[in-house]
């Protein structure tokens, strides 16, 4: 394999941090020539010094000045600001860009990585979900591969490899049910974040994390497998999947159904993005189904968690309306970790914002920018008169 040369965007997050254990695993195959963070501005310093990339960015400007002289002695150039992660995808040194940032501000640097031809490995869902068909299109035109890093994703695309033109009936995309998953109604409505950051399988982000417990998540990996494969929202089923061995699946049109296994793992999608079409190898726990034992399915209760048919419906509508969604969610999340509103306000929130918000069913660039804007401050005014 040709060495690819990779832009980080998000590398003090969880996923960026484990591509990095990637490619510390396979240093022959992989280089680094971008790294950014948004505030984490020490973890960034450490990084830059152990992969030597050809820049950093540090998104948070007040910590330019303090990335830049721990830097000094080095030849590595540093940036600040949201505006310099568009321009170092562009970087002619760079072959893939892993865009491992959170929500919305994944847009716009992904969009200058298309442009630019970069592959993109993509782990920021919030970009298709709130620009799927903006995103797809400026692909299709550069000719640029969207490889998905998503767990389930990338289920989907292993089980899709090989299969040509052969109909899929479904996608069965599963979700482990968060730490909720057991819990009444009565007693999740009293959960705090606390409750809520305690996932069960999965180490992420707290964004991701509390978004897993609303089943949100779920909601926006509908949205994005609706685009990565060019499916019907109606032919993508939901499975709770407490155990997150399988991955997701694919039913094709003859009633077979393929399904990828692994251990909880976010490496192995990681590392199979950038490998593709190849394999390689990763140390790791391997899967063991004598010890795994049962593997087990149950559907979503929608009345639980609301929120995942909320995506639903916002994809139904399409236009603006999960640009709309994300936002608020963005603002709604955020305000539950910070204990400005419980849970159960959550999906109240989403539901009054969308509701509020003009949709548009033939959105630009600019009225994705726009839409996030205006959610994010009806969102904040929903959440205000509910403290009040």
């Amino acid at each position: 394999m040709k060495k690819k040369k990779l832009a980080i965007l998000g590398s003090t997050g969880s996923i960026g941090t484990q591509t990095l254990q990637v490619v510390a695993e396979h240093p022959d195959l992989y280089e680094v020539r971008i790294l950014t963070a948004n505030t984490q501005a020490d973890m960034l310093i450490g990084q830059a010094l152990r992969f030597e990339p050809d820049a950093v960015v540090i998104v948070d400007e007040s910590k330019y000045e303090y990335v830049s002289h721990a830097l000094a002695d080095s030849p590595i150039k540093v940036y600040c600001g949201a505006k310099s992660l568009c321009e170092v995808v562009a970087f002619d040194t760079v072959d893939v860009v892993v865009t491992a940032l959170v929500g919305f501000s994944g847009l716009e640097p992904t969009i200058s990585a298309i442009k630019a031809g970069k592959q993109i490995a993509l782990a920021n869902k919030e970009t298709l979900v709130v620009a799927g068909s903006l995103i797809t299109s400026l692909a299709r035109q550069h000719k640029v591969s969207i490889l998905p890093v998503d767990s389930e994703h990338s289920a989907i695309f292993q089980c899709l490899v090989g299969e040509g033109d052969n109909k899929i009936s479904k996608l069965l995309l599963t979700a482990s049910g968060g730490p909720f998953r057991t819990m009444t109604a009565q007693e999740i409505c009293h959960a705090t974040a606390k409750h809520a950051l305690q996932h069960p399988t999965w180490q992420m982000g707290a964004k991701i994390t509390i978004d897993s417990a609303t089943m949100m998540n779920k909601g926006f990996e509908v949205i994005e497998a609706k685009w990565l494969f060019d499916i019907s929202p109606e032919q993508i089923e939901v499975l709770v999947h407490p155990q997150s061995i399988v991955h997701s699946a694919v039913e094709f049109c003859d009633g077979t159904v393929k399904a990828q296994l692994g251990m909880p793992d976010m490496r192995l999608p990681i590392q199979y993005a950038l490998s593709f079409p190849k394999r390689l190898p990763l140390s790791g726990e391997r899967l063991d189904l004598f010890k795994i034992k049962n593997l087990t399915f149950e559907q979503p209760d929608i009345k639980k968690f609301p929120c995942l048919g909320l995506a639903y419906q916002a994809i139904a509508q399409g236009g603006n309306m999960p640009c709309i969604l994300n936002a608020a969610n963005e603002v709604a999340n955020l305000a539950f970790r910070q204990g400005e509103i419980t849970y159960s306000q959550i999906c109240n929130t989403l539901e009054k914002t969308m509701s509020s918000v003009a949709f548009d069913p033939t959105p630009s660039l600019e009225t994705f920018l726009q839409t996030d804007t205006e959610s994010r401050l009806v969102a904040k005014k929903i959440i205000s008169k509910q403290l009040s």
